[in-house]
Order: structure tokens, then sequence, then C-alpha cells
């Protein structure tokens, strides 16, 4: 923090200052930041402009790292709370849960930063008051890996959860915000992953406007964002983190940007690397501050690289930047820093300090298990549900005792302890009317094992974990040309410089004050399996030898952060504890999974005394996820290369199915997958997604008909990617509900109930000065079923056939929660901007002409309970960017 002589050289008024209104608070800011940058060296300025932005011990300036992720959950050394993906928060089509959830995840951000100041770990990822969420892109293409990250196809979806998640993340005042939200990655960016760094992508200005912008509109015009992250791709030509469209006519001139901009890691090197858009590297980082970049993220700052900040200095030697191009960002940066908190210099009349006890609170698992219980999908229902009482159930399928599965990407592995389908199921119906089926070895394995199963070498809970540092002082930063020597040279103390029990395998070092950097950490204890039988034990994780009862069952020294785990296979007894030790410089999770021998006997065995099968399949975020090296059937490097479920899933589902057996199906996924069988076959079926820590809960809940299933498809499930263009062309004709002309298996916005609701004919009123500048659609929504239960209000307009116009669109919806009986009147207020199109120009405004508005339950067609109305503006409207 500014101390001492430093925080006396500022004004004056600054230090005494009462908290300032919105405006005041950012000019006080400003003045403030400019203060700080003018006293700083040249030397001193240069490093500031990365992500890694070192201590100023002479300003009493800390160390700040501006790389921190809370996707869905707040990622730190410490159990933290874990939300749905936002694809399933999505679903859920409740913009004030996504706001409560935000300011859930800002709270347990604000506490690790506590955390970070007290062990003196600042300058590390994960202890910043800014965040690099949400992501607001467009799912535009269901093969994209992540897709999960995203709030849906629809743009005027994405935008309304991405402003409910900017303001939930950053407070009531986006001039003194509790944590400064991101949205990324601007702009045009869904895949594919393997051309992320090189892809050139060409987009018609009324796809740009009509669907790839929007979303980033209101993040910033109407939530408030204080930063916006460029992506890695190219726009017509242009790097995305070297845009004049996007960073200059856009973001700063039409919608009045004054916050910072982040690159994606590495989007600045790819400028000169792979776009050839610049000859090098100095020339790269010019081109980028000066088309608006202020902070460069670079994965090399994850090695603490040293000579960084010497591209920016080249540039400025050549003439290519100025040093008032420089403080222009570090005033940005530095008025961040102190309008969030991590720097002194306003009063807000309150303190900003958040204790580390509000991690993982009972009020933030409890809205973990609400966000997930909203966020599923129940897409068919042939009578079977909820559950009837003393129903037998035989859990079958790789995920039915999963865990890892319910996290997504993007998350922490140290969350609350997660609820797999199987625990969720046995903790809401009555002891031994449920029986899991274990399934064969699959791709989708790999679960942490719990505390549970874990003991220490003297038998207490937990595992034994001691830290050794060095032998000796490494330098703050390597010289890149002997980094790799230096680095495999390092010897570690004999005696630990912490020792501790910790609940599992995982990394807590940032916790610890003692710690160094580069440390080596040991686990050690024992293992007791609940269940004798057959398990693959193993790791996950960058680096990590693993010995399992006396032999080395997983060595990952070669592997990256983001491969699947490695397992070896062995017989199990119940009771029986079994010693391990893992030893890792980088970090590593223990993981197992029991599966059988024999699967299919399993399953025929099971089902002769089940009365319903309950198949949990699906994905994992292992497999659709960001840019890996992972290469199996379906999925290439993060991406998948169709939408059928893995083969041996397929396989499993129609023996389940011959049984004879109702089966139900549970869908575990990030991304549209062919559910076409499991409509004509399945009993049932619900979409979970990744559902968070409290996901098998939720499902259970909803199963055992304790909880009411509202949610509503934020996505087109087709049912193949043959009904698709070419993954690689971003136009948006033949994509999305909007635009796609094919019949799909589910349709965006279609979700069940266990009741029924009816709607009243609508009533549109328009604005005084006409229709075009805005009217009100209104309604009586009633619950006719005989339960209570939520209805995802739906408003969808049909637009003038004109060129460019979609074939219907979402422009309005609410959850309301309604008592058998119940009425509830529904008004939605259109603005010019909801009831406005896009021309091929890229030209926006609301044509003159005959309209039609539904509301209902889903989209208009598709048979669900509605209501629609005509209405014609008699004259056009155009409206700004």
């Amino acid at each position: 923090m500014l101390t001492g002589a430093a925080f006396a050289t500022l004004p004056l008024q600054a230090q005494t200052s009462p908290a300032p209104q919105t405006d005041a608070a950012r000019t006080q800011a400003d003045e403030l930041a400019t203060a700080i940058v003018a006293r700083m060296t040249v030397d001193e300025k240069l490093p500031q402009l990365l992500n890694v932005a070192p201590a100023i011990p002479r300003l009493g300036i800390p160390a700040y790292n501006w790389w921190t992720e809370s996707l869905h959950g707040a990622l730190g050394p410490v159990p933290t709370t874990n939300f749905p993906e936002p694809i399933g928060l999505a679903a859920s089509f409740d913009a004030p849960l996504v706001h409560d959830v935000a300011g859930a995840i800002s709270t347990e951000v604000r506490a690790l930063h506590t955390l970070g100041r007290q062990t003196g770990r600042l300058g590390r990822i994960g202890t910043g008051l800014d965040t690099w969420s949400p992501n607001v892109n467009i799912f535009r293409d269901p093969r994209w890996g992540r897709g999960q990250e995203t709030y849906g196809e629809d743009p005027f979806l994405a935008a309304h959860m991405g402003v409910a998640f900017v303001t939930g993340m950053q407070g009531p005042n986006p001039s003194l915000p509790d944590v400064i939200a991101t949205p990324k990655h601007f702009a045009v960016h869904s895949g594919p992953e393997s051309t992320r760094h090189k892809a050139n992508v060409f987009v018609s200005p009324h796809d740009l406007e009509d669907t790839y912008l929007p979303a980033f509109r209101a993040a910033i015009v109407e939530g408030g964002a204080g930063s916006i992250m460029c992506a890695y791709n190219r726009i017509d030509g242009q790097p995305a983190c070297a845009s004049d469209l996007l960073l200059k006519d856009h973001l700063r001139q039409a919608w009045g940007f004054t916050g910072f901009v982040v690159s994606d890691c590495d989007a600045v090197k790819d400028i000169a690397d792979n776009h050839h858009y610049a000859p090098d590297q100095a020339s790269a980082v010019a081109t980028a501050l000066k088309t608006g970049v202020d902070n460069e993220c670079n994965t090399a700052t994850l090695g603490d690289q040293a000579g960084l900040g010497e591209r920016f200095r080249e540039a400025l030697d050549r003439d290519l930047i100025s040093v008032g191009d420089i403080d222009r960002s570090l005033v940005r940066l530095f008025s961040a820093r102190i309008r969030n908190g991590d720097l002194p210099g306003i009063q807000t009349g309150r303190d900003r300090v958040v204790p580390v006890a509000q991690i993982g609170t009972p009020a933030h698992d409890a809205l973990a298990l609400k966000a997930s219980e909203e966020s599923l999908v129940l897409l068919k229902n042939a009578g079977i549900l909820p559950l009837k009482p003393g129903t037998k159930l035989a859990v079958i399928g790789p995920l039915g005792d999963a865990t890892r599965v319910l996290r997504g990407n993007y998350s922490s592995p140290l969350s609350a302890p997660p609820v797999s389908v199987l625990d969720g199921l046995r903790s809401v119906m009555p002891a031994g009317d449920v029986t899991l089926v274990p399934f064969s070895p699959s791709v989708t394995d790999g679960d942490r094992v719990p505390t549970s199963a874990l003991r220490t070498p003297d038998g207490k809970p937990g595992v034994l974990v001691r830290y050794y540092n060095p032998t000796k002082k490494l330098p703050a930063l390597f010289d890149p040309a002997t980094m790799k020597q230096q680095l495999d040279a390092i010897r570690y103390q004999d005696t630990p410089v912490a020792e501790r029990v910790e609940r599992d395998v995982g990394d807590y070092n940032l916790s610890l004050a003692k710690v160094d950097t580069h440390h080596r950490t040991v686990w050690a204890g024992s293992l007791t399996p609940p269940e004798s039988g057959t398990y693959r034990i193993g790791l996950s994780g960058k680096g990590g030898v693993l010995e399992f009862a006396g032999a080395v069952a997983s060595d990952r020294k070669g592997s990256q952060w983001n491969d699947l785990p490695t397992f070896t296979t062995i017989d199990l007894v119940k009771g029986r504890r079994y010693p391990f030790r893992v030893t890792s410089n980088d970090g590593a999770d223990l993981v197992w999974k029991r599966i059988s021998a024999s699967p299919d006997a399993d399953l025929t065995r099971a089902a002769a005394t089940a009365d319903v099968l309950v198949a949990v399949v699906g994905l994992t975020s292992d497999l659709e996820a960001e840019e890996t090296g992972v290469t199996v059937p379906g999925f290439e490097g993060g991406d998948k290369t169709t939408l059928d479920l893995p083969a041996d899933q397929v396989a499993m589902l129609a023996k389940a199915k011959a049984t004879g057996k109702p089966v139900i199906v549970v869908a575990m996924n990030g991304s549209p997958i062919n559910l076409a069988w499991a409509k004509d076959n399945a009993a049932a079926v619900v979409e979970a997604w990744y559902p968070g820590q409290s996901g098998g809960l939720a499902i259970a809940n909803v199963l055992s008909g304790r909880t009411n299933p509202a949610g509503r498809l934020p996505l087109t499930f087709y049912r193949s990617v043959a009904d698709l263009p070419p993954f690689s062309d971003y136009a948006m004709k033949g994509r999305t509900y909007r635009y796609f002309e094919g019949k799909p298996v589910y349709a965006f916005g279609h979700g069940l109930s266990y009741t029924s609701f009816a709607y009243t004919p609508l009533k549109v009123t328009p604005a005084p000065t006409g229709p075009e500048t805005g009217l009100r659609v209104s309604t009586e929504v009633r619950n006719t079923g005989a339960r209570a239960g939520d209805e995802v209000v739906q408003l969808y307009l049909n637009f003038p056939d004109q060129p460019g116009t979609p074939r219907v669109a979402l422009r309005g919806y609410k959850r309301v929660a309604l008592k058998p009986g119940e009425r509830r009147s529904v008004s939605f207020d259109l603005s010019p901007r909801d009831l406005s199109s896009v021309a091929t120009d890229g030209t926006r405004q609301v044509i003159a002409g005959k309209y039609r508005v539904t509301v209902g339950s889903g989209q208009p067609g598709t048979g669900v309970p509605g209501q629609s109305a005509a209405f014609t503006t008699p004259r056009a409207l155009p409206l700004p960017l």
C-alpha cells in the first residue's frame, strides 16, 4: 500500500476527502494515478504494463497480478464455492440469480486478496481485485470446447446474463468496484481451439453487429464493466488486440469506454509470431499499446521470466511508442487499483476488507444448490417423474458417481465437498433403494480422492503435506537464456519449511507465507476404499509422481496441465489401508475411479431388481476444454468432432433399454450433444450441464420431486454436425435458432415442468411517440397444475421480411414463481434497441412494417402454451452502434 512519504506526496484532498459520488470518484482516482505515474521512472513503468506488476518499494506500491479467474467461482489456495458452469447459469433464465452468484464470487475474490496480503503472496495468480470474467462470446457452434463458459447462442440472453454478472461482481457503483469485471474475449472468438492463435476471421458487418457485439456492448454500456479482454484471433485482417474497428471505433468511441483493456494471454505476442501483422515483438507491443491495450497477459510470467518489459523499451527507443502512450495506460491501471481498494486514496465510508472466513460460507453453499436446481432442464417426461416413493433405482453410466464432472472448466479443484448423483440420490431416497453399477474404464474418469478415503500416516483424516524450499535463494526473475538450466539445477532442502495436514492431495501452497514460489511438495498417507472392487488410481495435473502400495502408479513429469489423467488399475479391498506418496514440483491431484470388469453382467443383474435405471452420461471439461493436446475419438484439441456421446455410453444406453426397465437419462455436458436416442427411447431426459459442487443433490431433488424443474435450453440441440456449416465458418447463416432452418432435437428455450401454465391474450401498448420508440407487452400467467412451480415467460419477435432479419429472436424473459392456481401479471417494456434488427450493411434500426410478438413457455410454433399479437411500426428509427 502507499504509505509514509510516498503517500504524503499525493494531493492533500485525496487523503482527506469523504466518499465521492460516481463521477467524482473516477476523477479523483485518475488524479491520484496521474500523481503516482509522474513519480515513476521508465524502468519502473515498463514492467507495470504486464499482467504481473512488480512492487515499487520506494513508492510503497505492492506487487499486483491482474490474472484472476472467477468464471463461476473464485480460484485460490483454499476451498471456494463452485457454482454451475455459465451455460448452466444461462439455462436458469434468471438474471437476478446470476447477479447474486456473481456477488458471492466477488466476496470470495476479495477474501482471497485478503489472504494474499496476510501471506505476502500478492503478485501471484488469484490475488487481485479484478477478474477475467464473464465470457460473453456467442456459442455459435456446438463443437467449440469453451462454449460451456458462455451464456449460450442468443445475443439478447448473453447480454442480460453478462450485465447481471458484471454488476454483481463490481457492486452498485462501477466507479468504486468491489472487483473489476473483464468481459471476454473481444470479439468474434468461438473456436476452433486449434487455430485460435492464428485464425483470420472474416465476418460480415451484419453478423458483427447482430450477433458478436451486442453482449459486449451491454456489458460496457449497461453493466459498466471496468475492463475488457481482447481476443487471440484476427478480424478481417487485424488482430483483435490491434483492431481499430474493435478497440477504437466501437469500444472507445461508440461505447464511451473509459476503463482498461487487457490482452488474452500471449495475444500480443501472437501479433508478430502467429499473425505476422507486426515484424517483431517490439512492433507488436507498440501496435497493441497504441491501439488501446493497456495490460498484456504473457504466459512467460508464469515461469517468472525476466526481460519481458524490454520489448516496450525497444519500442520506446525506436520511437514506435512514446512515454505518453505508456503513461496513458498506466494511469488507467493505477486508477483501477485505487478505485477497487488495492491502493489507498479514496475513502468509501465502509470497510472494503473481506475476511478469509467469508469464503465457502453456508449461505454461499445454499446459493450454489439453488443455482444448480434452477439450471436443470427437464427435456422429456413420459410420466415417470417425479419418482414415486419406494422406487428402486440402479444408477448406471460413467458419471453416476463422478465428481470431477460437476466442476466444469475454469474452476478450482479446491471447492466444497462435491455431491455426485449417486450420493445425492442416496441422501433423498430411502436407504437401500439406490444401487450403483460401476462402468468400464472411460475417458471421463478422474475424480479427486475425497478426505473420507484418506488418512495421514498416523491415522488422522486427511493427508500429511510437507513443503521444501530450494537450498539456494533463486532470482525473482530468470534470464530466459539460462532459465531452463537454472530450474533443472534446483535442489531442495532436506527439512520442510512447512508441514501440515490438508484435507486431500491438492495445491494449497499460496495459503502459506514461508513457502517459496519454486518448491517441492510431498503428500503422504493412506487410501482406504469404501467398497471392494477394481479401481483406477492415478494423478492429474502437470508433473508429479505417485507411489501407491509400494509401486509407481503414475508418472506425469512430462505431462501438460490439461492432459487427461494417467492411471494404474488395481483391485482394492474395502477397509484396507493402502499407503501412497505423491511428489511434485508443479502441483498434482490424486484421482481415482471405481470400475467394473464385467459392466454388462453387472447392469443385467442390477436391472433385475431395480424399478428404474438412472443413466448418467455425458462429457467432462477435460474433453471439451481450452486448447488441449487431447485427441481421442470424438474430441480433438479441446473441441468436439461429433455431437454423439462416446461409443461406450451409446452401447450402454442400448443395453439398458433392452432390459425392459424404464431409463431416465441425465446428461452432463457443457455443449449440445445428440439426444435423439434419448428423446425416442428414454422415459425422461434431464439436461444437467456441469452443475457445480451441489449438482448431484440438485439432480436428486428434481428426480425425486422435491424441486420442480424450470430451466430452459440456452442452446439449440442439433442431431449432427452434418446439419451445420463448417466449424471455421463464422457466418451465422444456418446457425442457432435465429438462423437455423432445420429441425432440432430440442429447441432453444425448451424446458418442461411438473405443473402446467396458461396465458391470457396479449396487450400491446405503444409509446406515445410511436411503437418504434418503444412499447409494452402485457399478459397474465396462471399455474393451471396441482403443484407450485416456476414458469420462464419468454418473449419472441418476428420481424418484417427484410434482408438480415432473423427467423425469430428472443427479446424478453422473466422467471416467475407461481403456486397452484395463482395468477401473475407479466409485462415487458421493449426499447427501440429491443425492437431493432440489423441490415446487411451492419446498420441497426427499427424497421417500418408489421411485427409479431409471442409470449409463452418457449419459441412460437413449438406447441408450448403462449399467446401472440401483431403490431405495426409506421416509420423506421435508426440506432447508433
